[in-house]
């Protein structure tokens, strides 16, 4: 299949699709079988911004096992995008505890073995993605950039059609001081670093949270460290530092633009799992879709994109409700050009901090 029969595709995640199993503190009881993993969670963001028909262009890969549940089934199917489903009945789905306690911690562990996605799970559909999400190591995010690239014929010489867009959100586990050199290696092959305000600072041995706020002064200056090393091939790539109650920070040579997060009540946020995920596929598509052409220069656009994509994921326990309206679609009853029209809205009284 030729790169121009399968253009249509706007956003392609290599992000794990999990089950999970939640265990909150009591009184509020846990949840099994819910749709979960940073797969589902960016393909929700891009989702969120893709309507029918553009939700065709919404690419994510999910395996399923022997016990993968009914209704999961139903949930994928009604969001119509362009997700691979994969029958592995010689496994279990790949499954996931989650459990919350106090301020804020969580704990993870896998109950099932994981499916880990690489660069062989791409159709030639998903190939071509205009795209990509990645969730990995700094050495893993080098070589799946290249293997997609050899694939698509375009490493190392530029090949045929425009490159990818690659948005690299590094795997918190290795997020460490004795990776920060892989780091700036692996900077160089993608076009935005997303990492949370602890991860970040992590990768220099550092703490960024202060007071139970993020620490925004030191938010800043490693996020110009990042910047000044340049990301991407030219250099003009983009940091993008996720600091959850806080919002975000955008970064690059040009710009240093923090954003509040969309809900300012702690009561709105029911259950954070995922949230960071939702706001990178928010992200993606913003770079894709947020101006008169796919490119870095849409990153503030994109990154209003991804707050209100992370807004619709923490609500709830779970993957928030699609239905449809005399309007247009609906998530948790709320139509999403609305919000984002309101979020756009308050930015313009922002005052930085």
């Amino acid at each position: 299949m030729e790169e121009g029969d399968t253009s249509r595709v706007d956003f392609c995640t290599l992000g794990m699709f999990i089950i999970d199993d939640i265990e909150f503190l009591p009184p509020t009881p846990p949840v099994t079988n819910v749709l979960g993993g940073a797969g589902a969670y960016s393909a929700l963001g891009a989702r969120i911004f893709s309507p029918p028909p553009a939700s065709h262009s919404v690419g994510w890969i999910v395996d399923c096992g022997s016990d993968f549940p009914p209704e999961l089934r139903e949930t994928i199917a009604q969001w119509d995008t362009g997700c691979l489903l994969r029958e592995t009945p010689h496994r279990l789905t790949t499954r996931g505890w989650n459990g919350y306690g106090k301020n804020e911690h969580r704990a993870f562990r896998y109950t099932t073995p994981k499916l880990r996605l690489d660069h062989s799970a791409l159709d030639q559909k998903l190939l071509w993605s205009k795209s990509f999400h990645l969730i990995c190591s700094p050495t893993r995010c080098i070589d799946l950039v290249k293997n997609i690239l050899t694939l698509r014929g375009q490493w190392p010489e530029t090949g045929s059609g425009p490159h990818p867009l690659f948005i690299w959100e590094p795997v918190p586990d290795l997020c460490a001081l004795e990776e920060l050199d892989n780091c700036y290696e692996a900077l160089k092959y993608i076009d935005v670093v997303s990492p949370n305000h602890s991860e970040l600072a992590a990768f220099f041995g550092r703490s960024a949270d202060a007071d139970g706020h993020v620490d925004y002064r030191l938010v800043e200056e490693l996020s110009n460290q990042w910047v000044r090393s340049g990301i991407g091939v030219d250099g003009v790539g983009a940091v993008v530092v996720r600091a959850g109650k806080d919002g975000c920070i955008v970064a690059d040579r040009h710009i240093r633009r923090w954003m509040p997060a969309y809900h300012q009540s702690a009561e709105m946020v029911v259950d954070p799992t995922g949230g960071g995920n939702g706001f990178l596929g928010g992200l993606a598509i913003g770079l894709v879709k947020g101006g008169s052409s796919p490119g870095l220069q849409n990153i503030e656009e994109a990154a209003i994109w991804g707050s209100i994509a992370a807004s619709f994921a923490i609500e709830q326990v779970g993957m928030p409700k699609l239905a449809q309206s005399p309007d247009g679609e609906t998530w948790n009853g709320v139509r999403v050009q609305e919000r984002l029209l309101e979020f756009r809205q308050r930015l313009d009284k922002y005052v930085q901090p």
